[in-house]
């Protein structure tokens, strides 16, 4: 028998036998055995096909045809194949894996479920919807602004020029093109003068971002909330009343708090309002870094130049400006001793808190 024809048996014998195998197959597994086993780079119909070198060029393309054919015939095979197999499948759920919607439902463990309802929130989001009840019930307007933030809305739209001193009292987060992760809320009290109609109440929460080295109570991401008022007449007596309302809602009993004078670019005269620590009752304890008191509201009445970048006239209006620590207020509030424990991605934690 010549080459030529030894390679027509072969590929008639691989043909019937591949056939054979496809219609035997019951796994999809099965049959991409069959597909690399006999047609892949290094598989039977390419061991076969090495031999085309020792036929006459004539015989090499009659036997190349067969071999096409045989490829196209055997693929065609295992298409179909597959497809019976994956109605063989879906009819079989049918008997297998068949649900009496008549059956009550196991129950699930509350935390499965998500809402107010069901569920169990934040520590920091029962704040900060607290807080904005508060606020709402006080006339103010809850705003959203980016957490990515420019370097104008950030620091000198604020009156942090270029060479301010006071950049060095945030570590910032920077991004590639130029941009940073907010290190306040407060880039939208210019947003805000620059897109509301004054006089307008607001208040903004959200996450900021510094890079800060992890203790007890700091951390590189945490929750804040700014609030500014703009009107006509703010003077610091309307601060403060503000500011004592809030702290004697949030924490529904009477708080030890302290003012002391504090420098923020964006307001002038600039305050640091102080709480005793809710934790060690004034003892000192790792949260109050054993000073009995917790920095938890700076404010201020709005420096003129951050009027003047919101495209208001400082002559004509004022303004009133506070920053809330949501973070730190939740930890009073639920006497949480560790701020790290908020970010983890612990569900007992979260299960405390209804």
């Amino acid at each position: 028998m010549s080459t030529a024809q030894n390679l027509k048996s072969e590929l008639q014998i691989l043909q019937g036998t591949l056939g054979s195998q496809v219609q035997k197959s019951s796994t999809l597994e099965q049959l991409d055995d069959i597909r690399h086993n006999a047609l892949g780079k290094k598989g039977q119909l390419t061991q076969i096909l090495k031999g085309l070198g020792n036929v006459s060029p004539d015989e090499r393309k009659e036997i190349g045809a067969l071999a096409n054919s045989l490829k196209d015939e055997i693929l065609a095979l295992i298409d179909k194949r597959e497809k019976e197999l994956g109605e063989q499948y879906y009819a079989s759920l049918t008997e297998t894996e068949w649900i009496d919607t008549t059956i009550p439902p196991a129950p699930f463990p509350r935390s499965f479920y998500a809402g107010e309802r069901a569920g169990h929130l934040h520590p920091v989001t029962l704040v900060q919807r607290r807080l904005e009840q508060i606020f709402t019930s006080m006339g103010f307007s809850v705003l959203d602004g980016p957490e990515v933030e420019s370097d104008f809305y950030n620091f000198e739209a604020l009156n942090f020029t270029e060479d301010h001193p006071a950049r060095e009292m945030q570590d910032t987060f920077y991004t590639e093109n130029g941009n940073l992760l907010r290190t306040h809320t407060s880039p939208v009290q210019v947003r805000a003068m620059q897109k509301l109609e004054a006089p307008f109440r607001v208040v903004v929460p959200g996450r900021v971002f510094r890079y800060e080295e992890l203790d007890a109570s700091h951390e590189h991401t945490f929750n804040q909330m700014e609030g500014m008022v703009i009107d006509r007449n703010v003077s610091v007596s309307h601060l403060l009343h503000l500011m004592q309302t809030l702290l004697a809602e949030i924490f529904e009993r009477h708080v030890e708090v302290r003012l002391r004078p504090g420098y923020f670019p964006f307001v002038e005269p600039g305050f640091e309002l102080d709480m005793q620590c809710l934790i060690c009752g004034g003892d000192g304890c790792p949260v109050c870094k054993k000073t009995g008191w917790v920095e938890v509201l700076p404010c201020g009445l709005v420096h003129p130049n951050v009027i003047r970048a919101g495209g208001l006239d400082p002559a004509e209006f004022q303004g009133a400006a506070f920053g809330l620590g949501l973070t730190r207020l939740a930890m009073l509030k639920y006497g949480i001793e560790d701020i790290r424990h908020l970010q983890n991605a612990k569900v007992e934690f979260i299960e405390q808190f209804n």
